[in-house]
């Protein structure tokens, strides 16, 4: 039996054919709205067009309804820009209700309208007699009465269109800005206005064509005054009577300016400030590279770079134009994360930890952005926390970058000195040298969209770095470089870093840069401090299994029995050399390379052997890891050389057997 053919797809989209049922109704629709517009073009008198529009009349009304636009445009614009930000970016009681005063203007039938400005503002409303006696300004039946009406129709569209793009737009751009030391108002006009231009040319426009159209609360409120409120709409009105084929070139004139404007503003309606908040697209070689998150563990040259730091700081003398100013750090920070940070000046600190751990949060609350949490903050011998976040002297760099996509490298990078007060040539002098250093001199003049992702972030260090901070707070600051790129950019940081006069802290996921970089490194769990010690101590005895995965070891949470093992949280018991005393809460840490892998049942000392199946096997250098599951304990990772994967046999589903020696796990008490 033959199957029914499926019914054709549309050539040009892939998408099954309209029905009918709705393709007719569309039409319709749009042949409704299509007539009126085609009866205007037909009853024109294209001879008599220009004769008609030169006409005195005509042309004193054409004049006064651009006065009162473009007044209205201006109120428009001094109100309700506030207005809009207001809504878009403050909660407050009532925000509702004022959203929805803003909307009434444009479903209340003008003559309401035009009742109401009279009610309200009119010589015997509720605030024209005050208005009147005390500035004797009269609105009705006068130019300024007008400019109120149109205004009050207007409005709404530049509140709705720019509240959208405000909305759209993320806010880390501007906290970014306040972060290199820009003020409130500098940030609104530097950063946020410029990003959301689209919103608010598309506002504007329409607010100026609403305002150019306005009839119903023109002639209700300020009359139909010749030479004074009779603008061009109310003169289209008053030419119906006496002269409709004049009435019929000023409505053609005024379906133009309408038409014009939709065309001009074609795509930016509804598109508002998407467009210029798109992230940098990835570029080959720039791609991102994403640090693991510990479950079966890191790469090995952790433990020999940790080695080769050793317990103390790390200063290797950089070169500074001048005498440095010290800057030392103490942070008591409360809410939801709780704890308590102290550094000396120059010390660089790598905040590790699981997602949700609160990393992010303990920056954003340094910086005064967070009410989830609050930081007691004193940089050297100042208490900065009652102070904004731009005066905190405090930047830093987010894990998307956040340039501004409406200034180029350049301007980016200088921004913060700029904010500052330093002088144009000056800062971007500074600006060009730190871009130089980070090997992005060359993009100076690109535009964050035609940045890979690597190169973006290249810049937003050095547009941290310019800024002359005195708390530096990176936030996975080299996730998006490839490996060549991200050893560059951290050998370079860590030469700026080791000339910092204040403290640094970097919230990274890589063991590599937690060791080359920090002094010291903070280990947060559920927003308190689980370890905070030198690299190599964190890897000799890490408290933490995420940590202890992170660094590529295997760790298992248990309590000490009295028979002197570790009774395993998943299940099974572990034999350890020096067992803690019965009932510490411990973890047990095991390096891969410790673990032996056999086909058969191992005979002699080891006192630790799991029956288990091979699960994942992956590369890691010139080795390989393999994940062995087993019943009788947690999952267990062993680093083999691939000789022996070959001489066993090893593949995924393979049984195996498992030893580790006693001698061989590390225990630390939690």
């Amino acid at each position: 039996m033959s199957r029914p053919r499926p019914r054709p797809l549309t050539r040009s989209t892939g998408r099954p054919p309209t029905p009918l049922a709705l393709a007719l109704p569309a039409v319709l629709a749009v042949a409704f709205l299509l007539m009126p517009l085609i009866g205007i073009l037909v009853r024109t008198e294209w001879g008599d067009l220009a004769t008609h529009l030169s006409a005195p009349g005509v042309t004193q009304a054409l004049k006064l309804s651009m006065l009162v636009s473009f007044w209205a445009l201006g109120l428009s614009l001094l109100l309700g820009v506030p207005l809009a930000w207001l809504l878009a970016r403050v909660d407050f009681p009532g925000k509702a209700f004022v959203r929805s005063l803003v909307l009434l203007p444009m479903v209340l039938p003008p003559t309401v309208g035009g009742v109401a400005l009279l009610l309200g503002f009119g010589r015997r409303g509720l605030l024209g007699p005050w208005l009147e006696s005390t500035f004797g300004i009269v609105l009705p039946f006068h130019t300024s009465g007008a400019v109120v009406a149109a205004t009050f129709v207007s409005m709404p569209f530049l509140v709705i269109s720019l509240e959208g793009a405000l909305g759209g737009l993320r806010p880390g751009f501007e906290e970014t800005a306040a972060s290199l030391g820009a003020s409130p108002v500098r940030v609104f006009l530097t950063v946020t206005l410029p990003m959301v231009a689209p919103g608010l040319v598309a506002g504007a426009a329409l607010t100026w064509a609403r305002a150019l159209g306005e009839f119903g609360a023109t002639i209700t409120f300020a009359g139909n005054l010749p030479g004074t409120t009779q603008t061009l709409p109310l003169q289209v009105y008053l030419l119906l009577q006496d002269s409709p084929e004049a009435a019929t070139s000023l409505s053609l004139l005024l379906l133009a300016i309408a038409m014009a404007v939709l065309i001009g503003l074609r795509g930016r309606w509804s598109a508002g400030a998407t467009l210029r908040t798109a992230g940098p697209a990835a570029a080959p070689g720039e791609g991102s590279v994403e640090a693991g998150e510990g479950a079966r563990g890191g790469p090995g040259p952790l433990a020999e770079a940790a080695a080769s730091q050793g317990d103390g700081p790390r200063k290797n003398g950089a070169q500074e134009d001048g005498p440095q100013e010290k800057w030392g750090l103490h942070a008591a920070v409360t809410g939801a994360n709780e704890l308590t940070l102290d550094a000396a000046p120059g010390t660089t600190i790598a905040v590790v930890g699981p997602n949700g751990a609160g990393k992010t949060t303990l920056l954003r609350a340094l910086l005064g952005l967070t009410p989830r949490a609050h930081a007691r903050l004193s940089l050297g011998d100042h208490d900065v926390t009652a102070l904004p976040p731009h005066r905190r002297g405090v930047a830093w760099v987010p894990q998307e970058g956040a340039l501004f996509p409406h200034l180029n490298a350049l301007g980016n990078t200088a921004y913060g000195l700029r904010a500052q007060g330093v002088r144009r040539a000056r800062a971007r002098h500074e600006a060009q040298a730190w871009l130089d250093r980070l090997g992005v001199g060359h993009l100076a003049h690109r535009r964050p969209a035609q940045l890979s992702g690597g190169q973006a972030q290249r810049v937003a260090l050095a547009r941290a770095l310019a800024a002359r901070p005195r708390l530096l707070l990176l936030d996975e600051p080299l996730a998006a470089l490839d490996q060549t790129t991200r050893a560059h950019v951290r050998h370079t940081l860590r030469r700026h870093l080791d000339g910092f006069g204040g403290v640094c802290l970097v919230v990274t996921h890589d063991p590599v840069e937690a060791v080359s970089l920090a002094d010291r490194v903070l280990v947060l769990d559920d927003g308190r401090t689980l370890q905070d010690a030198p690299p190599a101590e964190v890897t000799r005895h890490p408290r933490s299994p995420w940590v202890a995965r992170m660094l590529g070891r295997n760790a298992w949470p248990g309590t000490a029995a009295a028979d002197g093992t570790l009774v395993l949280a998943g299940e099974g018991r572990l034999v350890v050399a020096d067992p803690p005393a019965e009932g510490t809460r411990a973890l047990a840490v095991i390096a891969p390379e410790a673990v032996s892998v056999h086909r058969d049942r191992p005979e002699g000392s080891p006192r630790n052997v799991w029956r288990g199946t091979v699960r994942e096997i992956t590369a890691a250098g010139s080795r390989l890891r393999v994940l062995v599951a087993s019943g009788q304990a947690p999952d267990l990772v062993a680093e083999i050389t691939p000789q022996a994967a070959a001489e066993l046999g090893l593949a995924d589903g393979v049984e195996v057997w498992t030893s580790v020696k006693a001698t061989e796990v590390t225990v630390v008490a939690l």
